[in-house]
C-alpha cells in the first residue's frame, strides 16, 4: 500500500537544524532502506513516489575519471548477486547508476549527493573518496541479497530519495593487528571489504609487536625469518608478509578507498626484533622469542647506533612501498625504557619519519616528547583526562579518539564472551555508542578530533570468525560516530538502524555479535 501524503511527511520529519531524516514507523508507512542507512547522512528527503529498479540493461555510467575505481567496485559487488553484466561506460545515457561531478560544495571532499529518479541512480562527487561513499550508501539501499556471491532473485529496487551527505570527521579508522595473531592476506582483505561497507577510510595495521614481526624488511631478513616464526599461543610457520603480499593489501585497500596506514611498535613491544638481532640489544645477547600476552617488559637499546640506523631501513622500505601519507610508530607501553631515554629516543626517530615524507601517528604517550603539531597522537585511555594530550590539542595537533573502554572491539561485550579481554571494562554496544569523541577529553573540543579509530588486538583473536564477532556490531558504532553528525546521535533512533544490518550480515557470511540491546530486523 502506498504511503499516503500524511504518512510520505511524517516519514521526513527533520531534526531542527540537521537535516537529518527521522522516521516516526509507528505512524509513518512500512520503512525503506532508506530509514535503515549506517552511518546516518546529514540530509535524506524521501521521493515516495519513485523507486527504481535495476534491470538487466542497466550500465555503470562513470562521467568523472574520479569515478572509475568507485565503478569497478560497484560492478564487482552486483555483478555475482544480479547475474547482470553491469558494463562501465564513459558515456551517460539511459537506465543504470551514473557516477559524475559537481556535487554540492557543502558535501566537501569526501561527501556526495544521491538521487534516485525512475531510470537512473545518480551520484555526484568532488573526488574518488566521495563516490566510494556514494556507493557504500547506495548498497544499502538496495535488498540485502545485494550483497550475495552467487546469482540472487530480484527485484533489484532502491526506494526513491534526494541525499547530501558529508562526514564529521576525516579520520574513520579500523586497526587490526596481526602480530599476536597472523592473518593471511586473504582474511585481511575480508576486512578490509566489511570495513569498506560502512564509509571507514583509513585502516592501520599494527606489524609488529613482542609476538611477532610480520613484514619483510629486506634489509634486515632475520626479522621475519625468527621473528615472524611464531605468535601467541606457540604456532609456528611462515608467519608474515612478503613486501609484495603488503603491496597486494594496500592496493586491495585503495580499490575500495582506505589508506593504510602501518605500524611498527617502538621502542617498546619489540621483543620479536630483539629475537631476531642481538645487536639490538645493550647486553648483545638474542631475546627467546615470546608467545604470551603480557606488556611492558621489552625495550630496543637506547644509546647504540645500530637502533637508529635499523629503524631507519624498516622506515625507508615500508615507506617506499606505502602510498599513504603517514606511518604510525606505537611508542605506547614503553614501562622498560626511562623517561629521559624514551625522549631520546623519540627525538631521534620522529625526524627520521619525516625524512622519508610521512606524517608520524602515535599511540598518545609520545606526544609528550615532541612540540611538531603535524604529528597525530592517537588517544587509547579509559580516563577522561590527559594533560599532555590537551595541551597538544591546544598547540594544534589533531586528536585521533581510540578510548579503550569505548571503543577498542577486542574488549568484551560481557562477562560470558568467550573472546576479548576485559582490562578496560565491559564494553556493549551501547557502551560503544554513548559517547561523544568531540567531548570526550577535557581541554580537547569537537575543532580538535581528527577522528574515530577502532583497534582491534588479537591475544585472543584467531580466525576471520573471531575477528567478526568482535568487530560487528561495534565497527558500525564507531563508524557512525565518525561519519553522522553529532546532533543526531540517539541510542533508540540508531538501534534500529544497527539492527537492519543483520540481514546482510547474514547474506554475506559474517559472524556477528547479535546483542540483546538491538533489535534485529528478521
Amino acid at each position: 500500500m502506498k504511503a499516503t501524503r500524511l504518512q510520505a511527511a511524517l516519514a521526513a520529519l527533520v531534526i531542527a537544524g540537521s537535516g537529518v531524516l527521522v522516521t516516526n514507523t509507528a505512524e509513518a508507512a512500512a520503512p525503506t532502506t532508506l530509514q535503515e542507512l549506517v552511518p546516518q547522512p546529514v540530509r535524506v528527503q524521501p521521493r515516495p513516489d519513485i523507486t527504481y529498479t535495476l534491470t538487466p540493461a542497466a550500465r555503470i555510467q562513470v562521467a568523472s575519471q574520479d569515478a572509475r575505481k568507485p565503478a569497478e567496485l560497484l560492478a564487482r559487488i552486483l555483478r555475482p548477486s544480479t547475474g547482470y553484466p553491469l558494463p562501465i561506460t564513459d558515456s551517460v545515457s539511459g537506465e543504470g547508476v551514473v557516477l559524475t561531478g559537481g556535487a554540492d560544495l557543502k558535501t566537501g571532499p569526501e561527501g556526495y549527493q544521491l538521487d534516485v529518479t525512475p531510470k537512473q541512480v545518480v551520484i555526484r562527487a568532488n573526488s574518488p573518496a566521495g563516490h566510494f561513499n556514494g556507493i557504500a550508501t547506495l548498497r544499502q539501499l538496495l535488498p540485502p541479497k545485494a550483497e550475495a556471491k552467487t546469482r540472487q532473485p530480484g527485484p533489484w529496487t532502491v526506494p526513491g530519495a534526494s541525499i547530501l551527505d558529508h562526514p564529521r570527521y576525516h579520520h574513520r579508522g579500523a586497526m587490526l593487528d596481526v602480530s599476536r595473531h597472523f592473518f593471511t592476506p586473504d582474511q585481511v582483505k575480508r576486512y578490509l571489504d566489511q570495513i569498506a561497507a560502512f564509509k571507514i577510510n583509513y585502516f592501520h595495521l599494527h606489524l609488529s609487536d613482542d609476538q611477532g614481526w610480520r613484514l619483510e624488511i629486506k634489509s634486515w631478513p632475520e626479522l621475519t625469518r625468527i621473528g615472524g616464526s611464531t605468535e601467541v599461543g606457540g604456532r609456528t610457520g611462515k608467519l608474515f608478509y612478503t613486501q609484495d603480499q603488503y603491496r597486494d593489501i594496500v592496493a586491495f585497500a585503495a580499490s575500495r578507498g582506505i589508506t593504510v596506514i602501518p605500524e611498527f611498535d617502538m621502542p617498546g613491544h619489540t621483543n620479536a626484533a630483539q629475537a631476531s638481532y642481538a645487536e639490538l640489544n645493550c647486553d648483545g645477547r638474542k631475546r627467546p622469542l615470546y608467545t604470551g600476552i603480557e606488556v611492558g617488559f621489552s625495550s630496543l637499546c637506547i644509546t647504540k647506533d645500530i637502533t637508529y640506523r635499523f629503524v631507519e631501513d624498516v622506515v625507508r622500505e615500508v615507506s617506499a612501498i606505502t602510498p599513504g601519507p603517514y606511518f604510525h610508530i606505537g611508542g605506547d607501553e614503553a614501562l622498560s625504557t626511562p623517561d629521559a631515554d624514551y625522549v631520546t629516543f623519540m627525538s631521534r626517530v620522529l625526524p627520521i619519519v619525516k625524512k622519508y615524507g610521512k606524517t608520524t601517528v602515535g599511540w598518545h604517550e609520545f606526544i609528550k616528547t615532541t612540540k611538531d603539531t603535524a604529528v597525530v597522537p592517537q588517544f587509547w585511555g579509559t580516563k577522561t583526562t590527559d594533560a599532555n594530550v590537551a595541551a597538544a590539542a591546544q598547540r594544534g595537533n589533531k586528536i585521533l579518539m581510540s578510548p579503550a573502554n569505548r571503543i577498542y572491539l577486542d574488549m568484551k561485550y560481557d562477562k560470558n564472551t568467550k573472546l576479548g579481554l576485559d582490562w578496560a571494562g565491559l564494553v556493549e554496544v551501547r557502551d560503544a555508542y554513548s559517547w561523544n569523541p568531540g567531548a570526550y577529553l577535557d581541554g580537547v573540543t569537537e575543532a580538535n578530533v581528527r577522528g574515530v579509530e577502532a583497534p582491534l588486538w588479537t591475544e585472543t583473536i584467531r580466525t576471520s570468525a573471531d575477528i567478526e564477532y568482535m568487530a560487528f556490531p561495534r565497527l558500525p558504532v564507531a563508524a557512525e560516530l565518525g561519519w553522522s553528525p553529532a546532533a543526531v546521535h540517539n541510542w533508540d533512533r540508531f538501534a534500529p538502524r544497527l539492527g537492519a544490518q543483520g540481514p546482510r550480515w547474514k547474506v554475506q557470511g559474517v559472524n556477528f555479535y547479535a546483542s540483546t540491546q538491538v533489535p534485529w530486523k528478521k
